[in-house]
C-alpha cells in the first residue's frame, strides 16, 4: 500500500497526472472521469498532498478488501496533517486509493 501512496505522491511532486491518476479507484475514477478533473481536484482540495514538504507512513489497517494507511505530512505551509487513505483491493490483487481523509494536527516539540 505504502508503494502505491508514494507513487502517487511522486506523481504529483512532478505534475504527472496521467501516473497519478491511474492509482485512483474504479469508484475515484467515475466520480472524477477525467484526469484533468482528477488532477486540478486534487491541486485544489489536497494541496498538502500535491505538494508536501516531508511525509511518513504511520499506522494502517486491514478491513476486508480495504487497508487505511495513514500518512504524516509536514505541509509546505509549516503546518503538521495526517493523511488517512483508503486503498481498495482489486480484482488483480492490486490496490487502488479509494480516498483520502486530510486532518489538522497539532505539531509536536520543537528540536
Amino acid at each position: 500500500m505504502q508503494s502505491v501512496i508514494r507513487a502517487q505522491i511522486k506523481a504529483f511532486l512532478e505534475d504527472d497526472a496521467d501516473t497519478a491518476y491511474s492509482f485512483a479507484s474504479p469508484a475515484i475514477r467515475t466520480k472524477f472521469p477525467d484526469k484533468v478533473v482528477f488532477f486540478e481536484m486534487v491541486k485544489r482540495s489536497y494541496q498538502h498532498l500535491y505538494r508536501p514538504g516531508n511525509f511518513a507512513f504511520g499506522r494502517s489497517k486491514v478491513l476486508g478488501d480495504e487497508v487505511f494507511q495513514e500518512v504524516l505530512i509536514s505541509g509546505s505551509d509549516g503546518k503538521d496533517w495526517t493523511a488517512i487513505y483508503d486503498l481498495v483491493e482489486q480484482p488483480d490483487g492490486s490496490y487502488k486509493i479509494n480516498g483520502v481523509m486530510m486532518l489538522q494536527t497539532a505539531s509536536g516539540p520543537q528540536l
